[in-house]
């Protein structure tokens, strides 16, 4: 084999294939990415059982990089601060324990932005002992911020029987 031919061979090993193998590294990228939220929502859900609202807190965007349309009013919540005021007022109403956990749960990651959705089953105490069970629709946006999965956008909601104008708080299938 000639010194041109082996040149064409090595070259074509080393840039040629590199692009076979792309999709292969996307993919695990992907999944990657995709365990790393999963485990973002698991930390979520954790922080919120053990009412650590710091923890609760770390798993959105800071600033005005956050934006959420909570199942509460007012309508929308433009930063992190009006968010993580949102969420002292709820622990205060509901003093005694809490407890949720996301089903459902369908992460769809494209680069450095993901979305996912899910059905949150929430059970929350009242200062009287009495609970407060609601099953909430969630969609968040995610972006990987300094290498870190952060959610940058959440949507609470429930459904709404239009006839009478009450949310379906216990909703099913």
């Amino acid at each position: 084999m000639s010194k041109l031919q082996l040149f064409l061979v090595a070259f074509v090993l080393a840039f040629g294939l590199s692009g076979a193998f792309a999709p292969l590294r996307a993919q695990s990228t992907a999944a990657s990415d995709k365990a790393q939220i999963e485990a973002l929502v698991q930390k979520f859900n954790d922080a919120f059982n053990a009412r650590d609202l710091d923890a609760l807190m770390s798993c959105y965007a800071p600033g005005k990089g956050l934006f959420v349309f909570d199942a509460v009013p007012p309508r929308e919540y433009p930063s992190w601060d009006a968010y993580k005021r949102d969420w002292e007022e709820l622990l205060s109403s509901f003093p005694g324990p809490v407890s949720t956990k996301s089903t459902e749960l369908v992460i769809t990651v494209i680069g450095t932005l993901a979305y996912s959705h899910g059905i949150q089953p929430t059970t929350l105490t009242r200062k009287d002992g009495s609970k407060f069970e609601a099953v909430a629709r969630v969609t968040d946006v995610y972006r990987k911020i300094n290498g870190k999965w952060l959610v940058v956008q959440e949507h609470v909601s429930f459904p709404v029987d239009l006839a009478t104008g009450q949310a379906d708080l216990l909703s099913k299938p």
